[in-house]
């Protein structure tokens, strides 16, 4: 099959219609579990829904990195599927700031240096960062600079929709210039300040590229079965061909193996440094079902998806990636579990720890996708002027980009 024909992974059509109360669902249902938990047990109801939070934080932050990456390379391939990304990431702001609102409540409960008074030999070394002001206000802070670059870009993009000017390309090339190194200083704040300091004593100058990888890892799985969904569904048919699934599958490939280098380097650094306030992380989650989630991760997380994302069939045939991305949530919820949960409990999740997490996870997946569809319903599917949309589709006349613009309206007008 050439890259630039259509794809169609069925010739049915789905209808989503019967989907839609599935997000209200999950609100109230979580809200109802969530709301037991934080009244009946506080500093547990927090570690979970830290994990349902990091969870799908990761989702909008790997999403805002493949918008910028788009823009930087100038990318002709991802412009079909370049707006599904846009509005991932336009949910950090403000509904990913308002989500944050528990754990900012709850957080002296939750990470044990701020109840340390005096502060131990590793708090003090680490007290310029780690303290309540600063906690408080460099979170404040990135919620403001990811609302700030998401919502630029996506200015942009919807002007270029209106207009077609290449001013609009520039502006979010330049956006993207400034905003790749502002996403890299953020994220790894962010994974240090809400994860990796519950355990303050512990040291790693890899973690926030572990987050970054993971996140990635996640989204491009995610992307895949949102752009499979809204091609049988109609919104995206006319812009998605046979090139677009492949390189989504290309890049989960080769960040599949990204994210097991910096995992097994990470490991292998602070084993062979043998330096206790680093291994006892690692020594901590070798204890209980730890250990079990620890294995899991090492055949589950890698190599399970690796030999799997090998043949290039694979990555077009949605009844192996579409397990596979269903897998990969589940072994994205197994990592940041592990990272975050065994400071509460050591030897592994208990009944009501795991109840509460699944309630938030339902909870937040809720409002994310109640936010999602109404960002959805206000813009076009895909970017409908963009000057590379031409290249994306294999298409080389200039009414290229014109046929698939009416055919996306003549469907929304149907």
């Amino acid at each position: 099959m050439s890259a630039d024909a259509p794809y169609s992974s069925s010739s049915a059509r789905l209808d989503l219609s019967r989907w839609r109360p599935l997000p209200v669902a999950l609100i109230v249902v979580g809200a109802l579990i969530a709301l037991i938990g934080a009244f009946s047990a506080p500093k547990s109801f927090g570690y979970a829904y830290l994990v349902a939070y990091i969870f799908f934080l990761s989702l909008a932050l790997g999403s805002m990195f493949l918008v910028l990456l788009h823009h930087l390379f100038d990318a002709s391939w991802s412009v079909p599927i370049r707006r599904v990304a846009e509005h991932n990431a336009c949910l950090l702001f403000p509904v990913m700031a308002i989500l944050f609102i528990p754990i900012a409540i709850l957080a002296p409960q939750m990470y044990p240096w701020m109840q340390l008074h005096p502060p131990d030999h590793a708090l003090h070394a680490k007290e310029a960062l780690l303290n309540k002001g600063a906690w408080y206000g460099i979170s404040i802070s990135l919620f403001a600079i990811w609302g700030l670059l998401a919502y630029r870009l996506r200015y942009w993009s919807r002007r270029q929709d209106e207009t077609g000017d290449a001013r609009c390309t520039y502006a979010m090339r330049f956006h993207s210039a400034w905003g790749i190194f502002a996403f890299a200083i953020t994220l790894t704040l962010a994974i240090i300040l809400w994860s990796k300091s519950l355990e303050h004593q512990w040291f790693s100058t890899m973690y926030g590229v572990y987050y970054f990888a993971e996140s990635v890892w996640t989204t491009l799985a995610t992307l895949y079965v949102m752009v499979a969904i809204l091609q049988r569904a109609g919104p995206l048919a006319p812009v998605i061909t046979v090139r677009q699934v492949h390189d989504l599958g290309v890049l989960w490939f080769a960040f599949t193996v990204f994210y097991a280098y910096i995992h097994f380097a990470q490991y292998f650094i602070i084993w062979n440094g043998n330096i206790p306030e680093e291994t006892f992380w690692y020594l901590q989650r070798e204890n209980g079902a730890w250990w079990q989630f620890g294995m899991l991760l090492i055949f589950g997380h890698f190599f399970l998806p690796f030999l799997t994302l090998l043949r290039i069939d694979a990555k077009l045939s949605l009844p192996v990636m579409i397990p596979l991305a269903i897998w990969a949530w589940l072994m994205h919820w197994v990592d940041v579990s592990f990272n975050i949960v065994p400071v509460l409990l050591p030897t592994g999740y208990t009944p009501a720890v795991f109840g509460m997490m699944v309630g938030s996870m339902a909870l937040v997946l809720g409002i994310l996708i109640l936010a999602w569809l109404r960002m959805f319903g206000r813009h076009p599917a895909f970017p409908l002027k963009d000057p590379r949309m031409l290249e994306a589709l294999g298409l080389h006349h200039p009414q290229a980009s014109s046929i698939a613009v009416a055919k996306y309206e003549g469907k929304q007008g149907a």
